[in-house]
């Protein structure tokens, strides 16, 4: 159970998600830039639509930037054409008020002034009255530039006029107060609207940023599709490759690994890679693009404000880098505790009935609440702590947005900013943390992924079986004698295993091997099918050193039936034809037949059409391994190889296939390992193993009458029960 557990930790057991990119612990490749390059040149025929995917993020991402800057255009052309029409109602005003106020003006001195008085009058002053008088009613004008003339006219000869009215009574006075910003922006205002509402450019405007929205959201299509197929091709190349790595890999390297975890290399870690190269990639080139194009876009309508935005980055670096610290040490601490929990869970629910049989409910429940709570604790400091990234960018971007609100608001009393600049300003800055937050993502998961990448070349990086020579054979019609000479080998150097074995088989013998666990009888078949390879001496098959045989050749030569028996998600009748490339159904019945397995076959509901799961659960362990045997029946191999073949049956159906595999032997060379001495009896030669050598070899009756190691195993069976001895 322990061992369940342990694999529950590897890299399936740590896919969790988070927030803001901070969900899990970022797995940091070894050699992050050497497996980078290696994992580009996967993309390096895909050169030409990456080059296409560039082009199209940069345009759509552009014209993404691009469409508050023309809105500020829309809001800019609608603030000058409600400032001019203001001004030139206001101004209209203003010229009647003070023509009646000049009338005003000359009738009272010419009544109450002295002479000192009128002349007081001086010249600037009466040049400036009689301009003014002289000047056209706006009232009657209709051209744009004519009353922007008399509009700076009028505000100029009003300073002048001034100070000729100081005697003017109090409600015929009128003081109007502008800076030279202000007169600009307002005459121009006026030049370019007349005080009117340009409906057909705003129209135009929106009529533009519509094109440009579909514009970009075709673009971004295309650019997805297209790096899909980028992403799918690539991955589907690296799947290939690992594909091949792993039917060229030798048995040992499946042995040293967990099984799982070599299925999370290439389904977990090859989807992640394709993933990323989907999304992320699109993603930071979009993310950088759009970095650039705001800082541009800000710049161009205020560098100042832009001065303002900037200053707030550091605090956003500060704050990410702080609570990423925080946040990762418990996301490392949850992940490790999940581990536990999904352990304990599968070894509980696996185990259910020993941990009932013993009476270890409480103890179970117990260590499960003890891990939950672990996890609980871990968790929420992990949540608690990530979860504040959100509300404190928030922050640090309101501290912008007020700086900005303050600045623009008065830069737009002064005319220095248009409203829609502002506003666009403002959009800018808000939209700007964005891509910066995601640039930082999509760092830690390119890390990740490149981890990943790692993980998967590593597989492609073992030691493969040593290939076929060129000089390699096959076997016409193989006779089946096999013989070892001075056979040696070892798991590990240091420790020896199988020393100078010699054994030669001739053709149809059936050769039974024994012995206790661990004493090499299973090696000795992977050796003689080249699953190891031996380090001395030699192993023949008619006369011809298996290395110098095809392997498919050899392998081909062989019928398997193992004690763990191996059936795929398919039909029964798929799964015995399995054996036989091309098996017609009769042979497929007959195989049946002979192995004792038609009968249940032909009751279950759908019979030979019958779809076996994954697992195979819907059929009982016996039925299995009938169907196992069935299927080296049809194999019809030169060479049998039975490992504890009968192991799952009952006894009624051992006898049966028991004689079924006495006709099938008949003529075949066959290894049989057995640990129920009992089924080996009929036997030519018993060959009895320990510590990687053959200590006794003989008929059964031959090795009982020796009285040795055979027959105290032999005997134990019958005295103390023990069935492997």
């Amino acid at each position: 159970m322990s061992e369940n557990r342990g694999r529950m930790k590897g890299p399936m057991g740590n896919r969790g998600g988070g927030h803001m990119g901070l969900g899990r612990p970022v797995e940091k490749p070894k050699d992050f830039k050497g497996t980078f390059k290696r994992l580009l040149r996967y993309l390096k025929p895909h050169t030409t639509n990456l080059i296409i995917v560039l082009i199209f993020a940069i345009a759509s991402t552009t014209f993404t930037i691009a469409t508050p800057k023309i809105t500020s255009k829309a809001m800019n052309k609608l603030q000058d054409a409600y400032m001019s029409r203001k001004m030139l109602s206001e101004m209209e005003k203003m010229q009647e008020n003070m023509l009646n106020q000049l009338k005003i003006k000359m009738e009272y001195y010419q009544k109450n002034s002295t002479e000192k008085e009128k002349n007081n009058l001086n010249n600037e002053s009466i040049k400036a009255i009689q301009e003014f008088v002289s000047l056209p009613r706006l009232k009657t004008l209709t051209n744009a530039d004519e009353k922007a003339d008399v509009v700076k006219k009028i505000l100029e000869l009003s300073k002048k006029m001034k100070g000729s009215m100081e005697n003017t009574p109090k409600d015929a006075k009128e003081n109007i107060e502008f800076t030279d910003e202000q007169i600009n922006a307002v005459i121009k205002a006026i030049r370019e609207t007349n005080g009117e509402y340009d409906f057909n450019y705003i129209g135009k405007i929106a009529l533009i940023l519509i094109a440009m929205y579909i514009i970009s959201s075709l673009f971004s299509l295309i650019m997805g599709l297209v790096m899909s197929g980028v992403a799918q091709k690539t991955v589907r190349d690296l799947r290939r490759e690992v594909d091949d790595k792993l039917s060229r890999l030798p048995l040992k390297y499946y042995d040293q690994h967990a099984h799982g975890d070599v299925l999370s290399r290439i389904t977990n870690d090859v989807d992640t890679i394709a993933t990323t190269l989907q999304q992320s990639l699109t993603q930071i080139i979009t993310s950088v693009i759009t970095i650039i194009g705001y800082i541009i876009m800000m710049l161009t309508i205020s560098p100042t404000l832009t001065l303002i935005v900037l200053a707030t980055m550091p605090l956003y670096v500060i704050a990410t880098a702080f609570i990423a610290k925080k946040s990762q040490k418990y996301f490392a601490i949850q992940q490790k505790e999940l581990g536990e929990l999904s352990g304990h869970v599968e070894e509980i629910y696996t185990g259910h009935k020993i941990v009932k049989a013993f009476g270890k409910e409480k103890d179970a429940i117990n260590e499960f609440e003890a891990i939950n709570y672990r996890l609980k604790d871990s968790g929420w400091k992990a949540q608690f702590i990530s979860g504040i990234m959100f509300p404190l960018m928030n922050f640090i971007s309101n501290l912008g947005y007020v700086g900005i609100s303050i600045v623009g608001g008065i830069w737009i009393t002064k005319s220095r900013l248009g409203i829609g600049d502002v506003l666009a300003f403002i959009q800018y800055s808000r939209s700007f943390t964005m891509p910066i937050v995601q640039t930082a993502n999509i760092a830690n998961v390119i890390q990740s992924t490149i981890a990943c990448a790692e993980r998967v070349f590593q597989i492609l990086d073992e030691e493969e079986e040593i290939p076929d020579s060129k000089d390699a054979v096959g076997l016409d019609n193989p006779k089946g004698e096999v013989k070892f000479e001075h056979v040696s080998f070892r798991y590990k150097e240091d420790i020896p295993l199988i020393e100078d074995m010699n054994l030669d088989v001739k053709q149809g013998h059936t050769i039974a091997i024994v012995g206790p666990t661990g004493a090499g009888k299973t090696t000795l078949v992977n050796l003689l099918m080249r699953f190891y390879e031996i380090n001395s001496g030699k192993i023949s098959i008619d006369g011809v050193d298996i290395r110098d045989i095809r392997r498919s050749e050899l392998r081909r030569m062989f019928g398997m039936v193992l004690q763990d028996t191996w059936l795929f998600n398919g039909t029964i009748k798929d799964n015995i034809a399995y054996g036989k490339e091309g098996a017609t159904m009769e042979e497929i019945v007959n195989a049946a037949k002979a192995a004792h397995a038609d009968h249940f076959i032909r009751t279950l509901p759908q019979g030979y059409d019958t779809v076996l799961n994954e697992e195979a659960t819907n059929i009982s362990q016996g039925q299995k391994q009938l169907l196992t045997i069935a299927r080296a029946i049809l194999a019809n191999p030169t060479i049998l190889i039975l490992d504890e073949a009968t192991s799952s049956v009952d006894t009624r159906t051992e006898v049966l296939i028991q004689k079924a595999m006495a006709n099938l032997m008949k003529g075949r060379t066959s290894f049989v390992i057995a640990h129920r001495l009992s089924t080996i009896r009929d036997a030519e030669k018993i060959l009895v193993m320990n510590h990687g050598s053959i200590i006794e070899m003989g008929s059964h009756k031959e090795l009982l009458a020796k009285g040795g190691f055979y027959a105290d195993l032999y005997n134990s069976q019958f005295t103390s029960g023990n069935v492997e001895a």
